[in-house]
């Protein structure tokens, strides 16, 4: 789509595909997210679980992947009947404003404060990888040539080209992960039904030496508070809203938007399989092979912890096809990371006044800046603390955080902007408050836990 994709403009109207065949051509947003999820959530934080918990924890990463795909939903279905922006449907919350930005966008970037650690651990890890397949250059070197590559791809990035390479990076090691899974059966480390029966038994609790990382998994596995925030732009971008056009009380928009909002379920539900699955698969790898042999991943040594359940299942020859597959799985999270960061905080600012995001000159300018900001930002943070594990947990307790102001907004989305005629089915509501209970339960388990820590100390 050549013309601005956020600009209300009827010549871009079109009919949605009505086959599965037509629907597969405008799928992509999903897997955009897909590629941001797989790098920090699946590589670390899951095994982490894993290799901490073994396989009592396995529910918790299932739930954690299906239950939040709904909240991404509404918040797809608003950008698309309303042309809306992230920010520009969340300032419309009820509640009070400082300035010209309701109190969940000035909550957010509070709490984006802490967010960077995330990131800037994945980038360390990045750096880290490149290390052991090249001892001669020093990690710092990595770190630095990390953040000036991803930000050179990205400060002009249009979506064409973020889509396709998100696709790129995470496919040829999704297919890797599955032959180490398939591999690790031919192992004293094969994986026994009971043990799977065991982690699926999620009435047997999880032990509470685990629960901090456990919680921080959930809030970084699957999609998190900040994706389901960027994939209003992609979206936008890839023209679902503009293709169904400006809001009209007609049969034919109607049928326009359902049939757009039904391509978005299928981009969704099947993204939302790949990371899944995925998911699972690095779980079982960290949970029979880590755990085992009571392997944790910390510090420094996490890369080469991670090797192990290659090498472990597959033999030595599979570390430095681990070490290419784990450098890209986690540069794809800094680039999809950087996309969507980039696009948040300029509409954010565009909210406040300090910049006007519908202007294609003025919102290119706010990308590319924040294109080179962020990556220095994670850079600096990557060589403050050298403890990638540590910093992708913390930042995941901040994404478990945000998944809150998130489901306040899918609540005002579902319940108050939405149009009668888009009004979804009782199974899909049902699905919504499965989603809404599980997300709430986390935070008040969160709270819980931290005030028992705290009056135990």
């Amino acid at each position: 789509m050549s013309a601005d994709p956020y600009a209300a403009d009827r010549s871009l109207v079109q009919d949605p595909p009505t086959g599965l065949a037509g629907m597969l051509r405008y799928l992509g947003p999903g897997f955009i997210l897909s590629a941001s999820i797989v790098g920090s959530g699946e590589l670390i934080a899951t095994t982490t679980l894993g290799a901490k918990a073994g396989f009592v924890a396995l529910w918790v990463i299932i739930v954690s992947c299906l239950v939040k795909v709904f909240v991404q939903l509404e918040f797809g279905k608003h950008a698309i009947h309303s042309g809306e922006t992230t920010f520009e449907a969340l300032n419309q919350l009820p509640g009070p404003k400082i300035g010209k930005g309701n109190w969940s966008i000035w909550l957010w970037l509070l709490m984006m404060l802490i967010k960077p650690l995330q990131v800037g651990g994945v980038m360390g890890g990045a750096a880290m990888v490149l290390h052991m397949v090249f001892p001669s250059v020093p990690t710092w070197v990595w770190i630095c040539l990390c953040a000036v590559s991803v930000a050179l791809m990205i400060f002009r990035g249009r979506y064409s080209m973020i889509e396709k390479v998100s696709l790129a990076m995470i496919g040829a090691f999704a297919l890797f992960t599955f032959a180490c899974l398939a591999g690790v059966q031919y192992t004293d480390f094969a994986i026994q039904p009971s043990q799977v029966i065991e982690g699926l038994s999620f009435w047997n609790g999880v032990p509470i030496a685990v629960m901090g990382v456990a919680i921080a998994a959930f809030g970084i596995t699957g999609v998190g508070g900040d994706e389901v925030m960027a994939y209003n732009y992609w979206l936008l971008e890839k023209g679902y809203a503009a293709r169904t056009g400006p809001r009209e009380e007609t049969p034919e928009w109607n049928r326009r938007a359902k049939g757009w909002i039904r391509v978005m379920y299928w981009d969704a539900f099947l993204s939302m399989l790949v990371y899944t699955f995925m998911t699972v698969a690095f779980y079982l790898l960290g949970a029979a092979i880590l755990h085992a042999q009571g392997l944790v991943p910390k510090s420094t040594e996490m890369v080469a912890t991670l090797s192990r359940m290659y090498t472990d299942s597959l033999g030595k020859w599979a570390e430095v096809s681990f070490l290419i597959g784990a450098f890209f799985v986690l540069y794809s999270t800094l680039f999809s990371a950087l996309a969507g960061w980039s696009r948040l905080f300029s509409d954010a600012f565009g909210v406040l006044g300090w910049l006007n995001y519908h202007d294609e000159k003025s919102r290119g300018r706010a990308i590319a800046f924040f294109a080179f900001f962020f990556p220095a930002l994670w850079a600096v943070l990557a060589l403050i603390f050298w403890d990638p594990v540590w910093m992708v947990l913390a930042g995941g307790a901040v994404t478990a955080a945000i998944l809150l102001v998130v489901l306040v907004g899918a609540f005002h989305f579902r319940y108050r902007r939405l149009p009668r005629d888009l009004r979804p089915t009782p199974l899909y509501d049902l699905g919504f408050w499965v989603s809404a209970i599980s997300i709430v339960l986390l935070a008040v388990y969160a709270v819980w836990s931290a005030v028992e820590k705290f009056q135990t100390m």
